[in-house]
């Protein structure tokens, strides 16, 4: 997995023997195990790596008005129950949620306003409720609905 895990030397002298992965990838997802000897005792734990995959088709920038297709899937054991969208929490009118039971979103004609922050919630039925957080760029044009600008004689126009 190198060079994408590391330890932080400065804390294991504290007691901190954490694991850094950057980027978390798929396939990292498993069973961990530290073990720490200081002299005759050994110690040991296990943590669980999940992993949530958010995928979109086609890849990120997408192109205004083009179908596009987000799909949310995790590397927990339960069954997925239901799958929920969030767009924009937060931020007053524009929010916007989905939810299905397969953890994917089609959106047919995306828009600018399509663009930014998307949460995508997995429940299972183990009652497990997981998350993860992108941010969805759209390449298009953000300019004023009426095509016309006016600009004064002499000054600059956008």
């Amino acid at each position: 997995m190198k060079p994408r895990v590391s330890l932080r030397d400065s804390a294991l002298r504290n007691g901190n023997f954490s694991l850094r992965i950057d980027p978390v990838r798929s396939e990292d997802a498993g069973l961990y195990e530290a073990q720490v000897k200081y002299r005759t005792e050994v110690h040991s734990c296990h943590v669980e790596l999940g992993v949530i995959t958010v995928t979109l088709s086609p890849p990120n920038p997408v192109i205004e008005n083009e179908l596009l297709l987000m799909s949310c899937n995790s590397s927990h054991r339960a069954r997925l129950v239901e799958a929920c969208w969030f767009h924009n929490e937060h931020l007053g009118p524009t929010s916007r949620t989905f939810c299905s039971s397969s953890g994917a979103l089609s959106i047919l004609h995306p828009a600018m306003s399509d663009a930014g922050p998307w949460r995508c919630q997995l429940r299972h039925s183990d009652k497990e409720i997981i998350s993860a957080t992108f941010n969805l760029q759209i390449l298009g044009f953000d300019g004023p609905t009426n095509p016309v600008v006016y600009a004064a004689a002499g000054s600059a126009a956008d």
